[in-house]
């Protein structure tokens, strides 16, 4: 495990619920830090302005990743649970939960 690894375990919030959604947000926030010219510093992002999208989807994982298990969307339910026969959900994909957890 690397020192900055390390480091973010030690930095974890304690009502972190899901530790490894935490460290991987936390590790792309780190990545996406603005330079003196308010630009994302990350060669993935080739010169956007900052906030990036890398940034603003890693401050959703870490909301997310504070929220009680309870708080969060459920995920689709199975036909036979209310819903009308032959009628299939649509998926439900991860961003789309972040972004029902932090709104």
């Amino acid at each position: 495990m690397s020192e900055a690894s390390t480091e973010r375990v030690t930095d974890r919030p304690d009502e972190v619920t899901d530790p490894l959604l935490w460290d991987l947000a936390a590790a792309v926030a780190d990545a996406h830090q603005p330079d003196a010219e308010r630009v994302c510093a990350s060669p993935s992002c080739a010169g956007a302005a900052w906030p990036c999208a890398a940034w603003e989807a890693a401050q959703l994982g870490l909301t997310a990743a504070r929220t009680p298990r309870s708080a969060v969307a459920p995920g689709p339910r199975r036909a036979g649970g209310g819903e009308q026969p032959g009628v299939v959900p649509a998926p439900v994909s991860g961003m789309d939960r972040l972004a029902a957890t932090a709104a």
